[in-house]
């Protein structure tokens, strides 16, 4: 008895995805783009407004790396904010680089300062602080903050306007 999914010779979609398993290829959604493999490669594009200091922040609730010493996964939720110069961070490439960590060991510490001074390095910003809050291990929970200030750079005072007021 043939499969339901099976086709006929010659009746394959112009559209198929080859590159699928037999069995996933009925799946329209999966696979419909290009498949971009994990990198290192951190890409940025023109800071749209350089004159003025505003905060770019971000939450990374997927960050994934191993225990050097047992191998097992670590999870954490990684929380960055930066004030740019020039450049800021393209989200595709970052969701990319900080999928590359995934099959690799390292120590919490280790892989806060690394993700922070390779993000430094690709944006140059003139203030930039990443958080790295990891899940429990061993009843631990463990928070890295690390940050980077341009030299010179002097974060301007916040205007507190009050509460709203309440009728």
């Amino acid at each position: 008895m043939a499969s339901r999914n099976a086709q006929k010779k010659g009746d394959a979609s112009p559209k198929e995805d080859r590159s699928l398993p037999r069995e996933l290829s009925p799946l329209k959604a999966l696979g419909s783009g290009p498949r971009l493999a994990a990198t290192k490669a951190l890409e940025t594009f023109p800071n749209p407004n350089p004159r003025r200091d505003y905060a770019i922040r971000m939450e990374i609730p997927e960050f994934t790396c191993l225990c050097p010493k047992t191998g097992q996964p670590d999870f954490a939720t990684l929380h960055l904010a930066y004030v740019p110069d020039k450049a800021c961070v393209e989200l595709k490439s970052l969701k990319l680089y900080v999928w590359s960590f995934r099959d690799e060991g390292k120590f919490h510490e280790a892989v806060t300062n690394e993700i922070l001074e390779d993000l430094v390095a690709a944006t140059k910003p003139r203030f930039m602080r990443l958080t790295a809050e990891f899940f429990v291990r061993g009843g631990i929970y463990t928070t890295v903050e690390a940050e980077y200030r341009k030299p010179g750079w002097k974060a301007p005072e916040r205007v507190d306007l009050g509460e709203p007021a309440r009728d």
